[in-house]
């Protein structure tokens, strides 16, 4: 008999589901956040800022956000 792994707890960029739901925008209009796994960033819904998650952490400042198609933050 074969037994499968627990269910990983983490989400989407080692995130826990639960924070990935909650988390949104520091800018003032508090969009969501939707994942983008492939550049490891949380991206603003609204302006399209993308904000970058270092070793399982999102660093949700605005000063480290980076301004998505233009490249400049």
């Amino acid at each position: 008999m074969t037994t499968s792994p627990p269910p990983d707890p983490t989400g989407s960029l080692g995130l826990d589901p639960a924070l990935l739901e909650i988390l949104a925008c520091p800018d003032t209009h508090h969009s969501p956040l939707a994942v983008d796994e492939v550049a490891s960033e949380l991206v603003c819904t609204t302006c399209d800022r993308a904000f970058p998650v270092r070793d399982g952490i999102p660093v949700l400042l605005l000063d480290e956000a980076r301004q998505r198609g233009t490249g400049a933050a």
